[in-house]
């Protein structure tokens, strides 16, 4: 006997209706029956079955949709352009890029070597201006490293979690995840026909490697049975997996750890970090067989990152922290371990209350500091003076780099030579094209070496963003980001209600940048206006910003997005029957939440790969970065105070009897981060507990990729086609032409 029933042979589409089978849930005298907790066992055939009959059930709802995501996907498509290449980085002797080429899914990687004159004098300028990549066109010396599709070719899921060049260029060590699960397996490949690659792979690693500076060593991290990076491993080339020597592991289940090097390639670093606490290990990269050790011994609530710079003729750590500073600040310290408080040292950057200090790359002739300011992403410049004295002489200050826009994002680009004369950054915003300067450190003088092209003759000045402001419950001024048309904009000028789309993440201190999206020109074409409500929980406007957004003050994040929505449909904006919300991941969470405090609000809500049933992962420390996450929205499992706090606002637990808009759900079956299980349970709730969820006005559906993880489809025309059957689904929600 099946475990639901399947759509019926009706005309109208019937939804599956997922079996009861109760199960009983108890932590600190709280009891909560769970219907739909089977669903969480993946290889049941009854899951397989239940999630297939969702997508029939979506697709059936959504066949209409069929002939407008046919349009958007081809309106995306003809505005990028297709067989295209990025913009030549300069590593080492040579220039990295890679080719896309129209039909073909995934990147060419290539390189051509640096002109050797500009090889022996790298202060030239000149030297850095990256030769110019035509598409079609061969360039001499070029070499192919890799061809992405050929890799990908059999596979229904393909992604590099490796692709990293030794530093004599002679080799390559590049990884590969075909599940979707985020485990790689790593390979070599030999660049230089007079060098042999070995024939050995490693598998089951976390993404990235990291290569010692003479070539014999990759550095790599694998993760435990809860997905958590957590060993360090030093694998010599020519020797097998079984040789691997561990180099650094990490107990604490609350801690990802990650290795790297700084950018002077002096040394390599391991970072072990929970959500509130971090340490530093170094080893110079001279001695790549030697034991790191530890720059500063971790401090509960104290987070801190560490460069290196050479100032005066002498080895120094800038370091970023925020000992009892909660927007960080800069400091800088002789290179080696550092003892007592990190707030005793020399400080570069002050704190301030309305300037959140991100970090800082440094360069042998600069140092580059990030910075968020008025819920912006900056940038600011400060060269170092080889003739000032180490930790005694005087610092140029940070000068600002500015821009013309109300809304943009800037920040460095790709910049892996620690003495090159120039900075690589990159600049753009909702109307505005992701673009490519190159700064010259001595003039000052910016080039714009690309702008993001977008066929069909885009023009800019066709749009307008701006910012707004909602007031929360409590009196916080709550930022929204606005795009739209000028044609949308005349038309709201002038009383109308226009379709909105309104995105929400809120958590984790991430922040919701301006940025330039090919796809999302399909809405503002079609009369929609874009907004983001930058709500507490994210970090655009400081570290306070999330402080009151996580764990006890979680429900600030939903309460905000609500009081936005409001404020878009008390100013004329948009109307409840216009208005659709969006959010993925811990914005799927948020919009769970939405749903349950606000659906009249909402014409429709789009939840993807959504955290909706928290409290259930959180209670169970065996799941995938469970423990990692007690950080952030606390831990029910010991404590009752947060357990009803979560219990408050779980999405899952708290569906009531009541309409609720139409919901798009949208899942992958290989997702690691957040299982597909919680979207799954949470539809078949919805449409047990609400009736409208049942509707054919107001349909409940859930598509769940079933070669996929936490990023979607692979790909870039699978990603194009996922996108315009989202955009679909919200222009026809919007009710937009």
């Amino acid at each position: 006997m099946s475990a639901f029933d399947a759509t019926s042979r009706t005309s109208a589409p019937t939804p599956p209706v997922a079996e009861r089978r109760p199960h009983r849930r108890e932590h600190h005298g709280r009891v909560f029956v769970d219907d739909y907790e089977w669903l969480r066992d993946k290889d049941a055939p009854e899951t397989r079955e239940y999630l297939e009959a969702e997508n029939a059930y979506t697709d059936a709802m959504t066949a209409d949709l069929k002939p407008l995501e046919d349009e958007v996907y081809e309106e995306i498509r003809s505005r990028v352009k297709e067989t295209d290449m990025s913009v030549p980085v300069r590593s080492g002797g040579w220039w990295y890029f890679s080719r896309t080429e129209e039909g073909r899914s995934y990147a060419k990687h290539c390189r051509v070597p640096v002109p050797q004159q500009y090889v022996d004098d790298p202060a030239d300028p000149a030297g850095w201006a990256p030769p110019e990549v035509s598409p079609d066109v061969e360039l001499p010396g070029e070499q192919l490293l890799m061809d992405g599709n050929a890799e990908a070719e059999g596979h229904e899921y393909f992604a590099l979690g490796a692709f990293s060049v030794s530093q004599d260029g002679t080799m390559l060590a590049w990884a590969t995840d075909t599940e979707g699960d985020e485990r790689y397996t790593l390979r070599f490949r030999s660049l230089d026909p007079e060098v042999t690659a070995p024939d050995e792979e490693v598998s089951g690693i976390a993404a990235g490697v990291t290569w010692s500076r003479d070539g014999r060593y990759v550095f790599y991290v694998t993760v435990d049975d809860a997905w958590r990076p957590d060993t360090v491993w030093r694998h010599r080339l020519g020797t097998t997996r079984d040789d691997d020597d561990k180099v650094f592991h990490e107990p604490d289940e609350s801690y990802w750890i990650g290795v790297g090097e700084t950018r002077s390639e002096k040394y390599l670093q391991i970072a072990a970090g929970s959500k509130i606490t971090t340490e530093v290990w170094c080893l110079d990269s001279s001695d790549p067989a030697g034991e790191f050790w530890c720059v500063r011994p971790r401090e509960e609530g104290v987070e801190y990152d560490v460069e290196h710079a050479v100032i005066g003729g002498e080895d120094r750590f800038i370091i970023t922290h925020n000992d009892g500073a909660p927007n960080y600040v800069v400091a800088e310290a002789p290179a080696g371990p550092i003892e007592g408080p990190l707030r005793d040292l020399r400080t570069l950057v002050e704190h301030r209350d309305d300037v959140r200090v991100e970090g800082v790359d440094a360069f042998a002739r600069v140092l580059v500091l990030g910075y968020r300011e008025g819920a912006l992403p900056r940038f600011a410049l400060m060269p170092i003076d080889p003739d000032s004295t180490a930790g005694t002489g005087e610092y140029t200050r940070f000068e600002p780099v500015e821009f013309d826009e109300e809304l943009f994002t800037s920040g460095p680009g790709s910049n892996p030579e620690w003495n090159s004369p120039v900075l690589r950054f990159g600049y753009g915003s909702f109307v505005t094209p992701g673009r490519v300067y190159s700064l010259d450190l001595a003039t000052g003088e910016r080039t714009l070496l690309r702008e993001q092209e977008v066929l069909g003759g885009y023009d800019p000045s066709g749009y307008v963003q701006r910012r707004d402001w909602a007031t929360a419950g409590d009196g916080t001024r709550v930022p929204i980001s606005l795009v739209m048309s000028n044609d949308t904009a005349a038309r709201v000028d002038s009383g109308e209600q226009v379709p909105t789309l309104l995105y929400g993440y809120g958590s984790y201190e991430s922040s919701i940048d301006p940025a330039f999206s090919v796809a999302r020109l399909s809405l503002l074409d079609r009369g929609m206006a874009y907004a983001v409500a930058h709500v507490r929980g994210g970090g655009e406007l400081g570290r306070l910003w999330y402080e009151n957004g996580k764990t006890l003050t979680k429900r600030n994040t939903f309460t905000d997005f609500v009081d936005c929505a409001r404020h878009l449909i008390d100013s004329g904006l948009t109307a409840p029957d216009r208005l659709v919300a969006e959010g993925g991941s811990a914005g799927g969470l948020l919009m769970g939440a939405v749903a349950n405090l606000a659906p009249e609000l909402f014409a429709g809500i789009q939840a993807v790969v959504p955290f909706v049933d928290p409290l259930t992962s959180i209670l169970m420390p065996e799941l995938p970065l469970t423990v990692i996450e007690w950080d952030e929205w606390g831990d029910p499992l010991h404590s009752e105070e947060v357990y009803d706090y979560m219990a408050s606002y779980a999405p899952y637990e708290n569906i009531e009897a009541k309409d609720y808009p139409a919901i798009l759900a949208v899942t992958s079956l290989n997702d690691t981060r957040v299982l597909y299980v919680e979207p799954a349970k949470w539809v078949a709730r919805l449409r047990a507990v609400a009736p409208s969820a049942n509707s054919a006005d107001r349909p409940v559906l859930l598509r769940c990729e079933m070669s996929a993880g936490h990023g979607g489809v692979s790909g870039r025309y699978e990603r194009w086609r996922q996108t315009a059957f989202e955009y679909a689904w919200t222009v026809r929600t919007a009710g937009a032409g």
